[in-house]
């Protein structure tokens, strides 16, 4: 059997709040719920799992998606539209830019726990 990713959990103050902002922000839609977790299932088969725990056990995780060109033009609309904080890099040395890279665009901001997002058209390489 090949391995395949098939989900994580993202630790979150608010597990309703980061799942309507990831899922908003993206046209996605909430796929289940159930236990502690509410899921937001991706293009691959890939689940997010948006879980509730105390703000400070979290630990700020990095989460990159390759999205169309298109998406990235609504999703960066909404960024700007509503004040969100963004960098073309990673460490957050361009405020309010986006970076272009081997053909493609791609953007950072954080999610309303903290965790480092990037939005990417193209993968990094090409």
């Amino acid at each position: 059997m090949s391995v395949e990713l098939n989900h994580t959990i993202i630790h979150a103050r608010d597990n309703r709040e980061s799942a309507e902002f990831f899922t908003d922000l993206l046209g996605l839609e909430i796929t289940s719920e159930w236990g502690p977790f509410i899921a937001v299932e991706l293009s691959n088969s890939i689940t997010l799992d948006f879980a509730t725990i105390p703000a400070d056990k979290i630990t700020p995780q990095h989460y990159a998606f390759l999205i169309s060109e298109a998406e990235f033009d609504a999703a960066y609309e909404k960024i700007r539209a509503r004040g969100i904080e963004h960098w073309a890099d990673p460490h957050q040395k361009l405020p309010g830019e986006i970076n272009t890279h081997d053909g493609g665009r791609g953007v950072y901001f954080l999610d309303p726990s903290g965790h480092p997002m990037e939005l990417i058209t193209v993968p990094y390489g090409g």
